[in-house]
């Protein structure tokens, strides 16, 4: 929870909005880096985010807060930037104005870990997915199988090893 909250303080530069959000995204809602890539404007409400997961599986994810927030702020500031018609509805773009990459994703990660002193720990934008349900699990008291369905995992077993249950909560 430290490092998450050391992370998210430590984002900044010219599209601090937008990496912010990115990572507010990725800490609270669990989503796979190619979900949070594919996500459009038309798939965000006031308090809901459609994803589309693997197999085209579509699933609802409800924002907290802190996404809320997240994403005001960096909607507030998106077109400020220059963006390509054929790229008006992705949510994330890049500065040329297209729909961002997942590698530019990772990198964005990568930098602010680095700034943040977190980047010996091996954490990736996954990495991010299990923290999300650890701390979802541990800290939100989110019951294992609403856990299960926001992280859009066919099997419980796949979303006990998201959670690193310990023994003692078994």
């Amino acid at each position: 929870l430290e490092q998450c909250l050391e992370l998210l303080q430590n984002v900044e530069g010219d599209y601090q909005e937008r990496d912010y959000c990115m990572i507010t995204l990725f800490l609270n809602c669990g989503m796979r880096l190619s979900e949070l890539v594919k996500i459009n404007l038309n798939d965000i409400s006031d308090q809901t985010v459609r994803l589309l997961g693997k197999g085209n599986k579509e699933r609802i994810v409800y924002l907290n807060e802190a996404c809320q927030s997240a994403l005001g702020k960096y909607l507030s500031v998106r077109n400020s930037h220059p963006v390509q018609p054929a790229h008006r509805n992705a949510l994330f773009l890049t500065r040329r104005g297209s729909r961002i990459g997942a590698r530019r994703v990772q990198q964005i990660i990568d930098e602010n870990l680095k700034r943040a002193g977190l980047e010996q720990y091996g954490f990736s934008t996954h990495k991010l997915r299990h923290t999300a349900a650890t701390l979802m699990y541990q800290y939100g008291n989110v019951d294992i199988r609403v856990l299960q369905d926001i992280l859009g995992h066919a099997n419980l077993g796949t979303t006990e090893i998201y959670t690193h249950i310990s023994s003692k909560q078994m």
